[in-house]
C-alpha cells in the first residue's frame, strides 16, 4: 500500500523540489526530489537545511 504525503512549503531549486511533510509517525520531515525525465532522484531528510543543501548540490546524470 502507498504511503500518501500531503507536502506543504514547497520550493523549487532548479530541476529539485523541496518539501514538507508530515510521516506516519507525526514527525515533521522534508523531502528533495528532482522532476527532471529518468534523473530518479529523491532523499528524505529531518531537517528542511539538509534537504535545500542536496537540491542545490544534485547534478543530473540525465
Amino acid at each position: 500500500m502507498t504511503v500518501y504525503r500531503r507536502f506543504r512549503d514547497r520550493v523549487r531549486i532548479g530541476p529539485v523540489q523541496v518539501g514538507t511533510y508530515y510521516d506516519g509517525r507525526g514527525r515533521e520531515m522534508h523531502t528533495a526530489a528532482c522532476t527532471a525525465p529518468r534523473c530518479g532522484f529523491s532523499a528524505d531528510y529531518h531537517d528542511r537545511s539538509a534537504a535545500e543543501l542536496a537540491a542545490r548540490t544534485h547534478r543530473c546524470k540525465a
